[in-house]
């Protein structure tokens, strides 16, 4: 495995001089707010032509409603479309399905619309361990549900939807997919998946070679989990653990990016050798030398090649999908 990169390394300094205990240290209050500290403010606000937010009812007797927050694109990104019909992509936010907010994943979601001129609709989906699982689960494909009907409120077309997040959000992008396929829709172009958690086991290589890794520890991912399932027979339902789903056929294409120095490396690299091995068209990547999250900090250079990577496969979708 390859050394950690340098700008890694910067990066790992500076959060250390920041003294944040380790997640699984905290609260689930606690936990939230230091993400919060780490993640916003990475970059200079990007400009889009409009930000709103939709709260929409939550599936089933679950509880709170959840939030969705549209950016629609200027209108050069819009007349960048045929027929101002522009494509949808829903953005699932990580943190364990504990922590992290639409505050901050807003510069990425905001880069994202500015990049491709679509409607992003980043997911407030409800979170552990108020709200255990399948609550997130089943308020991610909630969130797809309501997009699709509601796309012509935003000159979108609901025939033109991708699904990406990162960690946890990954988990939730891949679940989507999942439950999208098997509910009937709406159907999907494409799943971008930053390293995504797909299996509850905690047992692969890279658990055990980056057990102690400071952005994303064993002990945290089990902190994680541990809030996440109120059962923990749950962690083998495939909509936890998207890995452990018997058919992973006829599901939309798929891009899988992972971090070298990551214990979700391995099983991001698994979900896509079984997405390949079932019929779908997958392109995985490993950003060697990259901690979990690296995506999230903009002054990365392999964070911007890999934006340029996610921008690309999105942008190649959608005009497929015109």
């Amino acid at each position: 495995m390859a050394d950690l990169h340098p700008e890694a390394t910067e990066l790992l300094d500076e959060l250390d001089r920041g003294n944040l205990p380790p997640s699984a240290a905290l609260s689930p209050a606690g936990a939230r707010e230091a993400i919060r500290e780490v993640l916003i403010g990475r970059g200079p606000e990007i400009e889009v032509g409009r930000v709103r937010e939709f709260p929409i009812e939550s599936p089933g007797d679950l509880g709170d409603d959840l939030v969705l927050r549209c950016y629609e694109p200027d209108e050069d990104g819009r007349e960048s479309w045929a027929d101002d019909s522009i494509p949808i992509l829903l953005y699932y936010h990580g943190g364990g399905w504990v922590r992290g907010d639409l505050d901050t994943h807003d510069e990425l979601c905001r880069y994202l619309t500015r990049e491709l001129g679509c409607l992003t609709v980043a997911v407030e989906y409800r979170r552990a361990p108020e709200h255990p699982f399948p609550a997130a689960a089943e308020d991610a494909y909630a969130a797809l549900q309501w997009v699709g009907k509601n796309a012509p409120v935003f000159g979108a077309d609901p025939k033109n939807i991708a699904v990406a997040g990162d960690s946890a959000g990954g988990n939730l992008a891949a679940v989507t997919a999942l439950a999208a396929r098997d509910r009937g829709g709406p159907n999907l172009c494409r799943q971008v998946l930053l390293y995504p958690v797909t299996d509850h086991a905690l047992d692969s290589e890279s658990y055990e070679e980056r057990a102690e890794n400071p952005m994303l520890s064993r002990a945290t991912m089990e902190w994680y989990w541990d809030h996440y399932l109120s059962r923990a027979f749950d962690g083998a339902h495939p909509y936890a653990s998207p890995l452990r789903a018997r058919d992973l056929s006829d599901l939309p294409p798929a891009t899988v990016i992972t971090a070298g120095h990551d214990p979700l490396r391995d099983e991001g690299e698994a979900y896509a050798d079984r997405l390949r091995d079932a019929g779908v068209e997958t392109t995985y990547t490993d950003y060697e030398g990259m901690l979990h999250a690296f995506v999230s900090f903009p002054a990365l250079e392999r964070a911007s090649e890999a934006r340029e990577q996610i921008v690309g496969v999105l942008r190649e979708a959608f005009e497929d999908g015109e």
